[in-house]
């Protein structure tokens, strides 16, 4: 974890629970868990997950699929939140997405190998409430529009590469976004998965290509 961005929060009057941000779907779990689904599947991340469900949200409702994105968030974030937001769902499976805003500093400098762990962490909590877990590849991304410069490519293929081994090690399903998705060089391809002045989250063509992808992975 980033601890220093923790302390500097805390000692600025906020708690843990807010910098997780663990308000945001309190009120939606409390009704997820009044109703049991043995296929529910939770979907957590940043903007890339929260944003799906604006693009589609058929895609969501009409699954059993229960959306926990929040934009920003970093892989520190999602674990303090892993158990309310999905443990506590009791779902089936979950599905993680995460890494590319730990890459983009947002909250602070993260080594490759830091980033791995926290979502390896999440996967074995999950494990130890027998759900099944799907790691997914960090998207592809070449340049952050709010954080330029930091030249994320080759990051983000050594993450890649981490959760793939990790997977396969464990007898967890990788799902593959990023090699569907690249332009040869790293990035998102333009204008057919993303926006020039955006590179980082997927246009509507974009969430078709990870909504077949995941379901592929899901029914195997």
């Amino acid at each position: 974890m980033n601890m220093s961005s923790q302390v500097d929060f805390i000692e600025g009057g906020g708690t843990l629970d807010d910098w997780a941000n663990l308000s945001k779907y309190q009120k939606s779990n409390e009704d997820v868990t009044k109703k049991t689904d043995k296929n529910r599947i939770v979907f957590i991340g940043n903007s890339i997950t929260e944003s799906w469900y604006n693009f589609n949200p058929k895609f969501f409702d009409n699954n059993s699929f229960i959306n926990r994105g929040i934009s920003g968030q970093t892989t520190p974030q999602m674990l303090i939140r892993f158990k309310p937001d999905v443990v506590n769902l009791k779902p089936k499976s979950v599905v993680i997405l995460a890494g590319i805003n730990d890459i983009a500093e947002n909250t602070g400098p993260m080594k490759i190998h830091n980033i791995a762990e926290n979502i390896f962490s999440m996967a074995e909590i999950a494990r130890v409430n027998n759900i099944n877990v799907y790691i997914c590849s960090v998207l592809p991304a070449k340049d952050f529009p709010w954080s330029p410069g930091l030249n994320p490519a080759k990051k983000v293929v050594s993450l890649n590469k981490l959760l793939k081994q990790y997977c396969k090690q464990n007898n967890l399903k990788y799902v593959d976004y990023y090699s569907k998705m690249h332009d040869g060089k790293g990035g998102l391809k333009v204008p057919e998965y993303t926006s020039e002045n955006d590179l980082v989250h997927p246009n509507k063509r974009g969430y078709q290509v990870m909504e077949s992808v995941i379901i592929d992975a899901l029914q195997k």
